[in-house]
């Protein structure tokens, strides 16, 4: 049974920091490609970033500069560094495992980050 169990969301003032973790279980993790995505109330899911088995990284524009995604694959383990924190990134982050980029096989239940102004 494939679990991802997110971690690390929380509440935090503009422009500060919060480190998401997303632990994976059930699947061959050195082989999949990670990412996080985050939904806002009212707004469709989105992509955030996406790191592959070959540590290729892509972020969606409003996270370069500010986001970095990283893996362990000793722990099993994604991560979302987040920093220079806005209120628009308030949102439940998703991590996601793909055996092809961009076709998700496997989402968490996701953390929830609130950016309070």
């Amino acid at each position: 049974q494939v679990q991802l169990v997110e971690s690390g969301g929380g509440l935090v003032q503009a422009g500060g920091s919060l480190r998401l973790s997303c632990a994976a279980s059930g699947i061959v993790f050195s082989v999949v490609a990670m990412g996080w995505y985050r939904q806002a109330p009212g707004k469709q899911r989105e992509l955030v970033a996406t790191l592959t088995s070959a540590y290729r990284t892509n972020y969606a524009d409003s996270a370069k500069g500010r986001f970095t995604i990283s893996r362990d694959n000793a722990k099993n383990t994604v991560y979302l560094q987040m920093s220079s924190l806005k209120p628009d990134d308030t949102a439940v982050y998703y991590c996601a495992a793909m055996y092809k980029l961009g076709q998700i096989d496997y989402w968490g239940q996701g953390t929830q980050v609130t950016v309070s102004s």
